[in-house]
């Protein structure tokens, strides 16, 4: 049985959301995911069955990439459950996942792609709703204000203003996004 290397399957995988974000899901191939990884030409093959099986680990890798730190994670416990501190937790998504741009948009490019293969759509699903439910029980959990639904439509809201920022960032100014995530939190979190 041939014994694979875990930090080269990693690379590999970063190497799928390198090229999904750059080529779109048509131009991932095991010979591109090769060159991004900067491994030997073959070398993904040998790690995924074939392309669905790539497109779903690199589903998974964006998620397990944009996680927060558990520092981060620390910080938002010990702090107050108000406004003050619901809207620092919110900046620090939008930054956080703003700031993984090639993730995001190969999670757009992963989420066209599901809409023509069942498999992918399941799996992404299933993770998506999965990331929410954390949310939703994290927001319950914490004693932040506001009730579920305001979480849903943070969710939404701040998930196009990522889209808006990462593929047109001259619609909005960095002060603009900054004043739409304030009024989003000020609007729908109420004590």
């Amino acid at each position: 049985m041939v014994r694979r290397n875990d930090g080269r399957r990693a690379a590999l995988v970063d190497g799928a959301i390198e090229v999904l974000a750059r080529d779109g899901a048509r131009g991932l191939t095991f010979r591109a995911v090769d060159a991004a990884a900067g491994v030997p030409g073959g070398t993904a093959s040998n790690y995924f069955g074939n392309r669905d099986d790539l497109l779903t680990q690199a589903g998974a890798r964006v998620y397990e990439r944009l996680t927060p730190e558990p520092e981060v994670i620390e910080r938002q416990r010990a702090a107050r459950p108000d406004k003050e501190s619901y809207l620092a937790l919110m900046r620090e998504v939008v930054g956080r996942v703003s700031g993984f741009r090639t993730g995001y948009l190969a999670l757009l490019e992963l989420r066209l792609e599901a809409t023509r293969r069942p498999e992918l759509r399941a799996v992404l699903t299933e993770r998506v709703r999965a990331d929410l439910d954390a949310n939703l029980a994290y927001h319950e959990e914490s004693g932040l204000p506001g009730d579920l639904m305001a979480v849903k439509l943070l969710y939404l809201a701040f998930n196009w203003l990522i889209v808006e920022q990462l593929t047109l960032p001259d619609v909005l100014s960095a002060e603009e996004r900054d004043a739409l995530v304030v009024a989003a939190v000020e609007r729908l979190v109420t004590p």
